[in-house]
Order: structure tokens, then sequence, then C-alpha cells
């Protein structure tokens, strides 16, 4: 839906379905009565996850058309997609393997191009359309300092023929698409600086000598193409999990003069640690409720010096727990937005909060989607079926991005 600060909708990995027939069943389900709470009267966002079996199917026309119809029909539009996890994201182990395949292979790279195709049909005139994406890959992966700058020159390159792609569009189309790039927990770009460093080191001087090469190109015309068309998807649960500090990541993004293509407004989990034993032990066991096996959790502590220990999921920072130098604990979830207090523990929505003030201020971007998928952790009083669930947490952003602060 649109608000005075851009367009809202909710990241539709929430649906289960890893083929086309059985996600557009969720979404006929789902969408029109998340639609009638909040926006009956005005068209409304979808923030479609795809697949990559699913983005073969609906590249076909009379499938795509027939998608069209059902948009035209429901008064809706796509304005931005998540291309991050490539298979099943539901009824498997995730864990490390969201990362598969990652942006040095082919699969990665044919999967977003297929990915931009169906965005520029789908989105409306006027509009730009973002795909979120991995942070090029997983970084335990590599097992040295030359393989990890390897596979980021690789990635990086890969990224350049989507940009490529993208800019070709553009100029038939006019319409212009972004590629995001998400930081995550213990991937390649897992940190603000991290992206930053590789926009500059990397994607920027390549990219340079690409266009060159290839469609000749100045310096200057090719570093606008890649400006316009890699941007940050800024994930504020992961933001927050790192404990970076929202004003200086902006402030070093307008420093370097790279967009944000898209905020996922998102929480994590977080707690202080205790110094008695008894206590810490009790905030242990309630991190240890969220204990699952599909995806990873890692969890990052802060130290009583401010330095910040990592660790890859949760059971290793359970079996660490008596650390007596750890006085913070934030842990990988994305935890329903509107919940602020989960007993022992504590969301990451203040971030949220200053991450949307620090937008109001500066109007840092026109793309917002709800990115929530750990809905268990809910009170059982607090629960409530799949569509209400969405339409609340939509309804407690929608008037933060229409400045009610």
């Amino acid at each position: 839906m649109l608000t005075s600060e851009g367009h809202l909708t909710y990241c539709t990995n929430i649906h289960a379905g890893n083929d086309w027939a059985d996600h557009f069943a969720s979404l006929k389900e789902n969408f029109p009565l998340i639609k009638n709470e909040i926006s009956p009267n005005a068209a409304m966002a979808i923030g479609l996850r795809l697949s990559n079996e699913a983005s073969l199917a609906l590249i076909d026309s009379q499938k795509l058309a027939e998608f069209e119809r059902w948009l035209s029909k429901e008064d809706a539009y796509v304005f931005t997609m998540n291309g991050f996890p490539y298979g099943e994201f539901h009824n498997t182990v995730v864990k490390d393997q969201v990362h598969t395949p990652d942006w040095t292979t082919p699969e990665r790279l044919s999967y977003t191009l297929r990915l931009a195709d169906i965005l520029l049909k789908l989105l409306p005139e006027g509009m730009d359309g973002g795909i979120s994406t991995s942070p090029l890959s997983y970084r335990y992966w590599f097992d040295t300092d030359e393989a990890k700058e390897n596979a980021i020159i690789s990635a990086t390159k890969n990224v350049i023929a989507v940009v490529e792609h993208m800019y070709k569009q553009k100029l038939e189309t006019t319409k212009v698409l972004h590629l995001d790039i998400e930081p995550e927990p213990d991937g390649i770009l897992e940190t603000g600086p991290e992206f930053i460093n590789w926009y500059n080191k990397y994607l920027l001087p390549l990219g340079k000598e690409y266009f060159s090469k290839r469609l000749a190109l100045s310096n200057e015309q090719s570093e606008a193409i890649l400006r316009d068309h890699v941007r940050l998807c800024y994930d504020v649960c992961h933001f927050a999990l790192g404990y970076e500090n929202h004003f200086e990541v902006v402030k070093q993004l307008e420093e370097n003069d790279i967009k944000i293509g898209k905020f996922q407004i998102s929480a994590a989990l977080k707690a202080e640690m205790p110094e008695e034993p008894s206590a810490r032990l009790s905030v242990k066991d309630a991190f240890a409720e969220f204990d699952e096996s599909t995806y990873l959790h890692q969890v990052i502590a802060q130290k009583s010096d401010g330095s910040l220990l990592r660790y890859r999921d949760l059971p290793p920072a359970l079996a660490d727990s008596n650390d007596s130098d750890i006085i913070e604990w934030r842990a990988h979830f994305h935890v329903p937005i509107f919940e602020s207090d989960f007993g022992l523990l504590q969301s990451t929505q203040p971030d949220i909060l200053e991450v949307l003030k620090l937008q109001e201020e500066l109007n840092l971007c026109g793309h917002f989607e709800v990115e929530t998928y750990t809905w268990g952790v809910l009170s059982p009083e607090s629960k409530l079926p799949m569509p209400s669930s969405i339409s609340r947490e939509l309804l407690w952003v929608q008037p933060l991005l229409n400045k009610a602060f």
C-alpha cells in the first residue's frame, strides 16, 4: 500500500509453497483477507517471494498473464521481490543452505535474471522495482583468505551481469530495477561497513572495467549505472543483531553515495545477561525455548569491554552461557514486530522505531517490507490466524510510515 513514506508490503515467504501452484494457492487464500483488513479501498502491494522452481513456472507467459489478471482483480501490485532463498524455505532444514546456490554459481545468476524479467512485467508504470538477494555467500564455506577473495570476485562479476540486464531493461522500457544486497549474519557481507567496502573495492572497479569492455561506456557512465541498479537491502533485524549504529550506517551510505533499495522491517531477540548465576540460567533457558532446527539462529554477544563475540547458531551460544564477561545476547529470530517483550527476553523493536525516524528525517528509501517468519514464539492468547497476524504487523507499522511520530 502507499504511505506518505513510500510503498509498504509484507514478504510472502511466510506462505508455504515451493512450486508456483502451491504458492499461488496460498496467496489466493490469505492475501484477500489481509487486504480486507489493511487496505479495503485502495491498492495493496505484495512482496513476492519466488523459489527457483516457482520462477521457472511463472516465467511462462500464460501463467504470468493469469497472475496479472488475479492482481488486477484483487487490486494488488508487486514492486519488490525476495530473491534470497533459492529453494524450499519451509518444511525442511534450511540452515546455511539458504545461501545455496551462492553468487559464484551460474544457477544464482540465471535465477535472478529470471526474477528480473518477471518483475519487469509485473511492475506498475512509474515505480522502481527491487529484488533483495543474498550477501554473495556464506563466509564459513571458505577456509582461506584466497578462497574467500576468489569467491567475492566471482560473485561480484555475476552481480554485474545482472546490472547489465537491468540497464538494458531500463533502456527498453524506462523502468528501473535494482538488486538489493542483504547483509546477513555470517554472510560474506554481514555488516554495513563490509557492504560499503565491497561496493567501493570490488563492485565499482570491476563494474567499470566490465562496462568499458562490453558497452564502451565511460567510467562516469558505468558508475552511474552501478549506483542505480545495486543498492542495500537494509534488514533492521540483521543490523540490530550486530549492534550497529543506524545513524552511522546511514551517514556512511550517504557519504559513499550508495542507495538503500529496501527496508526490511524486522526484529531480533535480545536480553541482558545477569551476573547472578540463577538469573543468568533463567535467561539461557528462555533462549533455549527458541532452539529449533529449521533456520540458523546466530547469536552475537556483547562483552563488558564493548567487543562482540559471534556464535554460528544458538546451541554453541547456549553451551557458552556461563561466560561472565558477556553482558548481552542478541539472537537471529525474525519475531513479530508488534511485540517488544517476550517474558525474560525482549525484541529489537526500538531499532525499527529508530530507523523509521531516520527515514522520516532523511527520505532514504521508498520501499518497505515486513519480514517475519517466526510466529511460534507468541503466547497462546496472542496467536491469531496467519492473515490476522500479518495484518496486525502491517497495522502496527503503517502509522509510523504516515508520519505519526
